[in-house]
This record gives C-alpha cells, sequence and structure tokens, in this order.
C-alpha cells in the first residue's frame, strides 16, 4: 500500500478537543498528510499555538473556539464551516469531560450532567451536523475517541466510563444508518495516556501502578501514539471500514 492511500490533500478536517493532548497529536498528523484542519476547543488561544505549529510545518490549519457541550455553539461553528470551506470531509470527535473523580455513589449530580452533556450529546450532535453535510457533498468520515473504559469500567470514572461506552453504540448507530451515503464511522479505543487531561490518573499511584502492571507494554501511551490509527480510519485505506474500533492500548484490554 503506498503513501496514496493516506493523502488527505484537498479534504477539509475538524477535530473537536485539538488545543492539546490526543486531539492535538491527530490534528498535525492530519495536517501532515494534507489536510486543510479546523483546530477547535473551548478556548481559542490554545487551538492557535496548535493552528500556529501546524503552519510552521508547512501544513494548512484555522483555529476556531467551539464548546461542544454548547448546541448554539456548534452550530455557529457549522455555519463559520459552510462559510469559509463549503464542505467538511472529516469530523474527529475528541473533546470529552471527566469533572469527577471518585466513588460512584458520591458521584455529584452536576458532575454526571456536564459529562453526560460533552461525552455523549456533544459528540452526537457534532456527527449530526458533519453527516448532514457529507451527505450532501457524497461521503465523509467520522472518528470517536472513545476509551479502555468503554470496555471495562475505570475504577473512580463511573460516568466518564458509560458515556464512552454509549459513544461505542453511538459510532455503531451512524455507520448503520449513514453507510448509504458513503459516510464511514469509526471509533478509537485508547488505554491510559499521558495527557493533562489525565493527568488526575498519573498522581493516582493506586491506580496508575496496577493499570502499568497489566499493559504488557508496560507504559503509558504518548498522544502521538493514537494519531496513525486515526489517519488510517480517515483515509483512503480504511475505504471499507465502518461501524467498528481500534483499541490502542498497549495490551491493556488483553
Amino acid at each position: 500500500m503506498s503513501r496514496d492511500h493516506f493523502n488527505l490533500d484537498g479534504r477539509v478536517a475538524l477535530v473537536a478537543g485539538a488545543s492539546r493532548g490526543i486531539g492535538e497529536a491527530i490534528a498535525r498528523r492530519l495536517a501532515e498528510y494534507g489536510a486543510h484542519v479546523l483546530v477547535t476547543s473551548r478556548r481559542i488561544d490554545g487551538c492557535q499555538a496548535v493552528v500556529d505549529a501546524i503552519r510552521a510545518a508547512g501544513g494548512k490549519a484555522d483555529a476556531l473556539a467551539c464548546h461542544i457541550g454548547d448546541l448554539e455553539q456548534i452550530e455557529r461553528t457549522y455555519q463559520e464551516i459552510d462559510a469559509r470551506h463549503g464542505r467538511l470531509d472529516i469530523l474527529v470527535n475528541n473533546a470529552a469531560a471527566n469533572p469527577y473523580y471518585g466513588h460512584i455513589l458520591d458521584t455529584p449530580v452536576s458532575a454526571f450532567e456536564k459529562t453526560v452533556e460533552v461525552n455523549l450529546r456533544g459528540y452526537f450532535y457534532m456527527s449530526v451536523e458533519a453527516a448532514k453535510r457529507m451527505r450532501a457533498q457524497g461521503g465523509g468520515s467520522i472518528v470517536n475517541v472513545s476509551s479502555a473504559n468503554a470496555l471495562t469500567p475505570g475504577d473512580k470514572q463511573a460516568v466518564y466510563s458509560m458515556t464512552k461506552a454509549a459513544i461505542l453504540n453511538m459510532t455503531q448507530a451512524f455507520a448503520n444508518e449513514c453507510g448509504q451515503f458513503n459516510i464511514r464511522c469509526n471509533a478509537l479505543v485508547p488505554g491510559v495516556t499521558k495527557t493533562k487531561f489525565a493527568q488526575a490518573l498519573h498522581d493516582d499511584e493506586s491506580f496508575l501502578g496496577p493499570a502499568r502492571a497489566r499493559t504488557p507494554l508496560n507504559r503509558s501511551a504518548e498522544p502521538e501514539e493514537m494519531a496513525g490509527a486515526v489517519l488510517y480510519l480517515v483515509s483512503d485505506a480504511a475505504s471499507y471500514t465502518t461501524g467498528t474500533y481500534i483499541t490502542v492500548d498497549g495490551g491493556y484490554l488483553a
């Protein structure tokens, strides 16, 4: 298989939650392979820093502020994409919330609502708006970033784990109903990754020690190690891949 199968020249890619961590790594990789990347997160300054780095490396990118927990912001973001580009070929849903790390019985209602609002409702409506545009233009690719917690709930992460499990089901639902429009929908299932988002896990040796011991590669992942799987899923190399997920967890689930 040649590099041409991974060529994203001329494609417009929206990466949500791309101001740092896994999202930033994905945005950089897609730009490296030719996509014009729209870098989004809640804060424009973090997005702009990623855009500046992509442009400095010779890539194409723009920054857009979008909190996917806010439906009005999602609508405005897609209106801006329509005005600037008139199309969207790739959506990567990576923005996430996990405001509570503690025992399931002590879960605050506010934390439950925020987690569902971002991780599930946000992913859903980001996908709906992207798929409407992909349907009109004849196809596209959506990748939802889930978690190994979707398949085995993380200790002290009950609601987060529940939403990540729902994302896998949602991925299959979009694949089933949108395949007729040449829209593919898949998911990435990362293991424990060294990001600011996962800092609470890395600060908790009672979690990290057993997790590392259970992982055959005996370490946490770097954000860049997630980007290759997403590049595959959004590229022509994966033209017959839909409704499934790729696990990148160092063997944790094995």
